[in-house]
């Protein structure tokens, strides 16, 4: 029962904290608009053109590139007995692959 209670807590705090940013968001293009700003002003810092969704599809590709790659690698690891727990070899593998395919990406990103 109480573990109930604890997700219902949690996606009612992300639901009102979502709600109050878009509802001030959208309140303060209004209060913009009603006093003649340019709407150019809503378009700072975006991609032109879908350019962002190719940078999070390479970047959610190679995060999960590197979980597998630290799934298979923790494993090979465990069959070694080179860590004490099972456990052990798993979360770090996959942290440790994960992080270098975040690195990654930032290296690729920062090229172009």
């Amino acid at each position: 029962m109480g573990v109930l209670v604890a997700f219902i807590a949690f996606f009612a705090t992300v639901f009102g904290i979502m709600y109050v940013f878009y509802t001030t968001r959208n309140k303060e293009r209004l209060s913009l608009i009603e006093k003649g700003a340019d709407a150019s002003l809503f378009n700072t810092g975006k991609d032109v053109q879908g350019a962002g969704w190719n940078k999070l599809t390479l970047k959610i590709g190679l995060l999960l590139v590197g979980v597998g790659l630290g799934i298979i690698v923790g494993a090979i690891l465990e069959s070694m007995n080179v860590f004490p727990h099972e456990e052990a070899g798993y979360f770090s593998m996959i942290f440790i692959f994960g992080g270098l395919s975040l690195v990654l990406f930032y290296l690729f990103d920062r090229k172009k």
